[in-house]
């Protein structure tokens, strides 16, 4: 990253932004552009969730429709692919030049609104902090699946990401779910030589699929290349085999691999501890509709994580602009003491 607005280490920053993913970056860029001194800090690097994707993976919207920041994302195809998006949001990140504190998880926050100090820690341990008057939590949720509690989940051979299909090359493959990361995985995994069953608790593929995997996976599964359980699900995984229970009664598989998609939640401890109040079955924080300020004076909440469990109402697409919120908060509150960058 390019060379911080400021690198002192007790430095009183406007705002601090937890996550460096495009909302957090979005939330420091529109801030700095009313004239707030502004850090991010992440446990990864930079849109770490993004780097996480499959390597392969092709967005399902525009490039437009990911833009922050002002800064056009040229792309030569129609939808832009992972990589390209890795490349535009670091060019973004170093034009406005962002202090982004990356690998430095946060593990509690002190003080109160106006005084907040973040207490971090690096990926070798030591221990850091950072003193913000206001705080952005912008965590996403992709670092937290959804476990299943089964026996055996915790072998080597079961993943919750799917990142690529060389590896299961003419093997025995499980895909648990029945979303569109699991139809991709499923997709992909047939077409590079793995020999797939899908396992989904659901009567047939979800209904959000994407209007074009949809048939693609429907006619795979009728044509039997990949064998499909729906109303289904694994009792139990074994070093070479699963356990599964279906309408049928209980079935023994030969398997290689597992590929757990069965969704991720936002980290409702660390919004809890902070004080924020999530609340009722989807556990929606507390939040204003306007500012997007929490119930906890000067902490406020961008992306996912404003939705609570409802993962799939909030994305790039309309996360991006909680920072703009968020800012036009902010310079109700706060004095600018910085340069609007160029």
């Amino acid at each position: 990253m390019n060379e911080p607005v400021s690198g002192a280490p007790n430095a009183l920053f406007d705002l601090l932004v937890i996550g460096a993913g495009p909302t957090g970056l979005a939330c420091a860029i529109e801030a700095q552009k009313v004239g707030l001194r502004v850090v991010l800090v992440d446990k990864g690097c930079v849109c770490n969730s993004l780097f996480h994707y499959p390597a392969h993976m092709t967005f399902f919207t525009t490039s437009e429709l990911l833009e922050i920041g002002g800064i056009p994302f040229p792309s030569p195809n129609a939808k832009p692919t992972r990589n390209e998006a890795l490349e535009y949001y670091r060019q973004v990140a170093a034009f406005y030049r962002l202090d982004v504190r990356q690998y430095h998880r946060v593990e509690r926050i002190s003080g109160a609104d106006g005084d907040f100090t973040a207490h971090t820690e690096d990926r070798f341990g030591r221990a850091g902090a950072l003193h913000a008057r206001k705080l952005a939590v912008a965590i996403g949720y992709y670092d937290l699946p959804n476990m299943m509690g089964i026996p055996g989940e915790e072998l080597s051979k079961v993943h919750h990401y799917y990142n690529d299909p060389h590896p299961c090359y003419g093997l025995d493959v499980a895909v648990i779910g029945g979303k569109n990361s699991a139809a991709i995985a499923a997709l992909e995994l047939w077409r590079h030589g793995a020999r797939v069953t899908l396992i989904h608790h659901g009567p047939e593929m979800h209904r959000h699929v994407k209007y074009w995997i949809k048939p693609d996976i429907e006619n795979r599964i009728k044509h039997g290349q990949i064998k499909a359980y729906f109303n289904s699900s694994v009792l139990e995984i074994a070093p070479d085999t699963l356990l599964i229970e279906t309408p049928e009664g209980r079935l023994t598989l030969p398997n290689d691999f597992v590929f757990a998609l069965t969704g991720y939640h936002p980290d409702f401890d660390f919004l809890e501890r902070l004080g924020v109040v999530c609340g009722g079955v989807d556990r929606l924080p507390v939040c204003h509709k306007e500012t997007l300020e929490s119930n906890v004076p000067g902490v406020y909440l961008a992306g996912v994580i404003v939705a609570g469990s409802r993962t799939n109402e909030i994305f790039i697409e309309n996360g991006r602009f909680h920072g703009r919120q968020i800012a036009a908060a902010l310079a109700a509150k706060l004095t600018p003491r910085a340069p609007v960058p160029d």
